[in-house]
């Protein structure tokens, strides 16, 4: 029997689950088995835990649906365990180093007389961001004797305040008590209490074990609408039970104090009870009248008087006190700052006209044109919602480029402005303008624009370079808390997301849009774009695409291209595409080299090319879709890794042959490595990671769950990648 099981639950944490895990597996202490629970088996965290079990015998994952709740969970992993005692961990929480050593040698200092059978810890609230942890539980663990005690010895130790990750539990006490997590939200609070009221020997352990990441987000049960009737349901199944006992005026008093505490916090915020609050209120005067303890003294002070309130039902007086009558702030959450007072005029007037339910606005890289993922949005919206109105917001430049039949508007004008403030739906693969409101009832879809070897978002902060160009973190937050859903491409991408992008917007795991033409794409377009692009009949059209670099002022190609053309082989042309920061137009088409910087698609540039070179780009993530030879030139590794931050070792992991010099890479071309048997495993192993959503129906998908609100469960399934047919190369010869 180990003596600790871990119990991990994973449910909405695939993100830091590793953080999670990797603090237990670190422990100097090794007697103890790491239960993650995981949704099920092919759940975003589900692929992660595995890697763990195979690698270490002490990890045993079990699964509970997601419809169990973190309850659900937490059973499962009690029921599991073999331990001699449980500790419960979130997702966000890790273990500071030492912790299950010192946890290992409390419980034996405080074994004389019988085993404990719960152990109270301090742990931290670690600030997602910047800013000093604090030990909450330093507070609310009042004094208590050296060794162990009974309950009634620290009347006010009633479990209700703190977490189910801040304790012990000797799992024999739980089973023999029938404890376990009630049904439903709010359960540490029952649960805690409960163990106090049934345990017989408690300690407490005045040292920091836990460290528990405060998400940007804040709680799932502090959002307007989380299940705050829950709450009143735990109440009255704890007070019930405490009624049940007979506890003395010494137990009953505190712990009916600190339930109403939490009831009173809640009824003092309006915005999360919304509607409701008046609900709320008479059911928890009701509860507060049924279950005062006898004898029970009102506190002083303000507490006192929101306890008289509850105690008749005054909830204007309530009201009143709390402040909760206070301007309603409106529609606006700030002022609108387009450009000219005009626009800024007619922009507010728009955004107090009701939202039209039938207006799609799409935007793409700043508004470069009509491109990527809401373009492909936008086509597919086109076929299975033909009613629906849809605008593309572009910049003046873009206007010449833009497809017959497709509405635009150019951005910053007045239309654009009144088209921004008035649509239900908004997609966007980069922000909308620092200025866009998020109007209630409004839907943002965040489509990003490839999957992330470089660092983003909040986790470029770290790296002064890119910081620096990046500009206000606090802005870019801003822009992401109007998100709605936000699109993945693979497990990888939506674990980064939810770093890099901390907000309460939803995954939507169901490819990129852009990438669906992979699959749908036929012998015949591919021979079309070819011709547009202008590749010789039967030459090998090799695709090199570096991404930017932040330390560079301007675009450095890094390679002689007609060099490598000359050495690579009279078949080889190049079709050379610059990051889209870069506006290079034809003016680099010499020779062997075909500039198609400024085609409109980059994925008709990439069903045109046999072969791709790049060095970081995100590039190679799509084409992998295409399952063709992709070369990595990394000629500069360390410097990128140094100045921009990846995620991780690419060169660990290729998706093909590797080459650090221009001598390298036109070797592994003239011997044929470049489409090899070692080249297609590496790619087979690349592609079963990063192409796992892509299969040519994302862009329905979102059309389905978004603009026509079709529930998940309706959304077409994944194909398989074994079962995808991606479309066909020109002129490459398999290995």
């Amino acid at each position: 029997m180990p003596r600790f099981s871990i119990i991990v639950p994973s449910h909405g944490v695939a993100g830091r689950l590793p953080t999670a895990l990797d603090s237990v597996l670190a422990q100097s202490f090794g007697d103890f088995e790491l239960i993650p629970v995981c949704d099920a088996p092919d759940a975003p965290a589900a692929e992660a835990v595995a890697g763990y079990a195979a690698r270490d015998s002490r990890v045993t994952p079990v699964h509970s649906p997601p419809t169990a709740g973190l309850a659900g969970a937490r059973n499962t992993g009690t029921r599991a365990a073999t331990g001699a005692y449980l500790l419960f961990l979130d997702g966000d929480d890790t273990l500071v180093p030492g912790a299950l050593a010192a946890l290992d040698a409390r419980l034996r200092e405080t074994a004389d007389g019988g085993d404990v059978d719960v152990l109270h810890f301090e742990h931290e609230r670690t600030p997602w961001w910047e800013g000093e942890a604090g030990n909450p539980a330093a507070l609310l663990l009042p004094r208590t004797p050296k060794g162990a005690f009974a309950p009634a010895e620290v009347p006010r130790l009633t479990g209700v305040q703190l977490p189910a990750w801040s304790a012990a539990y000797r799992r024999a006490f739980l089973t023999e008590h029938g404890l376990g997590f009630a049904e439903g939200h709010f359960t540490d609070v029952s649960f805690g209490a409960l163990v106090m009221l049934s345990a017989a020997r408690a300690a407490v352990l005045r040292a920091v074990l836990v460290r528990h990441l405060v998400r940007r987000q804040g709680g799932r049960l502090s959002l307007p609408d989380a299940p705050h009737f829950e709450l009143l349901d735990q109440a009255q199944l704890l007070l019930t039970r405490a009624a049940e006992l007979g506890l003395p005026a010494a137990r009953s008093g505190p712990l009916f104090e600190q339930v109403l505490a939490l009831v009173l916090k809640t009824a003092a915020h309006p915005r999360r009870l919304g509607p409701r609050r008046r609900a709320f209120f008479r059911r928890a005067s009701a509860l507060y009248r049924a279950h005062r303890p006898a004898g029970y003294r009102t506190p002083g002070g303000s507490v006192g008087v929101q306890h008289r309130l509850l105690a008749t039902g005054s909830y204007a007086a309530f009201r009143a006190l709390r402040g909760a009558n206070r301007a309603v702030s409106g529609t606006l959450e700030r002022l609108p700052r387009p450009r000219g007072l005009r626009t800024r005029l007619r922009y507010a007037r728009a955004l107090r006209r009701p939202l039209d339910e039938r207006l799609a606005v799409y935007c793409a890289y700043w508004g470069r044109g009509y491109a990527c993922n809401p373009a492909a949005i936008h086509a597919k919206a086109a076929e299975l919602a033909p009613d629906m109105r849809s605008v593309f917001l572009v910049e003046p430049e873009a206007v010449a480029s833009m497809p017959p039949g497709v509405e635009y508007a150019v951005i910053g004008s007045h239309r654009a402005w009144e088209v921004l403030a008035r649509a239900k739906y908004l997609v966007n693969n980069a922000n909308f303008a620092e200025g866009v409101v998020k109007r209630p009832g409004s839907v943002h879809v965040q489509t990003q624009h490839g999957t992330p070897l470089k660092r983003m978002g909040v986790d470029q902060s770290t790296y002064p370079v890119v910081a620096a160009a990046t500009g206000s973190f606090t802005k870019l937050l801003g822009r992401v808390d109007r998100w709605d859903y936000n699109l993945s491409s693979n497990r990888h991408s939506s674990e980064v997301w939810e770093r890099a992008f901390p907000g309460s917007w939803q995954h939507l795991e169901y490819g990129y849009p852009r990438n669906d033409v992979y699959y749908t794409a036929t012998a015949d377009d591919v021979a079309r774009v070819r011709r547009e692009l202008g590749v010789p009949e039967g030459k090998t059209a090799v695709l090199y695409a570096p991404t930017h670099r932040d330390h560079h002022t301007g675009f450095e190609p890094g390679l002689d291209l007609e060099a490598f053309c000359r050495a690579a082989g009279e078949d080889v042309v190049v079709l050379l595409r610059a990051h889209y920061f870069y506006d290079l137009g034809a003016a680099r088409s010499t020779g062997r080299v075909i500039d198609v910087t400024a085609h409109r698609s980059s994925e008709d540039v990439c069903l045109a090319a046999d072969a791709l070179i790049t060095d970081y780009s995100s590039i190679m993530f799509d084409y992998a879709n295409l399952d063709r030879p992709i070369v990595v030139y990394a000629d500069d590794w360390e410097v990128y890794q140094e100045t921009r931050g990846v995620y991780f070792d690419l060169l660990a992991a290729p998706p093909g042959p590797v080459a650090r010099t221009p001598e390298e890479l036109a070797r592994v071309f003239r011997d044929g490595s470049w489409a090899g048997r070692d080249a297609a495993a590496a790619r087979a192993g690349f592609r079963s990671r990063f192409c796992q959503f892509d299969d040519g129906r994302a862009a329905e998908r979102v059309v389905r769950r978004v603009l026509l609100g079709e529930p998940p469960e309706a959304i077409p399934p994944i194909t398989p990648l074994a079962e995808r047919v991606p479309a066909p190369a020109a002129t490459l010869v398999r290995s």
